[in-house]
């Protein structure tokens, strides 16, 4: 059974997303972090699909496919899947939408041969996959930037065990963990 990682961006105190009024990309000059940008090459390439919610792929769809480089190439030569409740326009290659039950379309992923399930989303999605206890290993990008308000990506206890740290030139740190009981990948 191939593992779902969620890929999530942090502020330093811990917001998944920022508050009403602050941009939402989280990285400060992520572009000029070349360690980082490779570093997100790696993690984007392992995935054998990406999963999002409408909203992320939305704007990933308007993105990448208009870029290049090995963070485009990973995004756009590895097949999405998409959560949507409603009807989507699926305008990137390769799209599957589900729009059932969240719980059982990923355990049917998860059944599926092929690479890990590379979460990415906006904080619901996020938040819904860790409520639903789906997330096998997170891979948690933390930014040198305290927003003092915002969206928490974790709404109940949830005990974690740290197995990577990766800390990048511009102050980004790259955190893997798993659950206690879950080996890492």
């Amino acid at each position: 059974m191939r593992p779902l990682i969620l890929r999530h961006s942090l502020s330093l105190d811990g917001y998944a997303a920022p508050p009403s009024g602050v941009a939402e990309d989280f990285f400060l000059e992520y572009d000029e972090d070349e360690e980082f940008v490779a570093h997100m090459a790696d993690v984007l390439g392992s995935a054998g699909v990406h999963a999002m919610g409408a909203r992320t792929y939305r704007d990933m769809a308007g993105h990448w496919p208009f870029q290049d480089g090995p963070e485009a190439d990973a995004m756009n030569r590895i097949p999405k899947v998409v959560f949507s409740r409603r009807p989507i326009d699926t305008p990137w290659a390769t799209t599957t939408v589900c729009s059932g039950d969240l719980a059982t379309e990923v355990a049917g992923l998860k059944a599926r041969d092929g690479g890990p399930i590379l979460a990415h989303g906006g904080v619901r999605f996020a938040q819904a996959l860790v409520r639903a206890d789906l997330v096998d290993e997170y891979h948690l990008l933390i930014n040198p930037v305290a927003h003092g308000d915002g969206s928490p990506l974790f709404t109940d206890f949830t005990k974690l065990k740290l197995v990577d740290v990766k800390s990048f030139p511009r102050g980004n740190l790259a955190l893997t963990y798993t659950r206690p009981d879950t080996p890492a990948s």
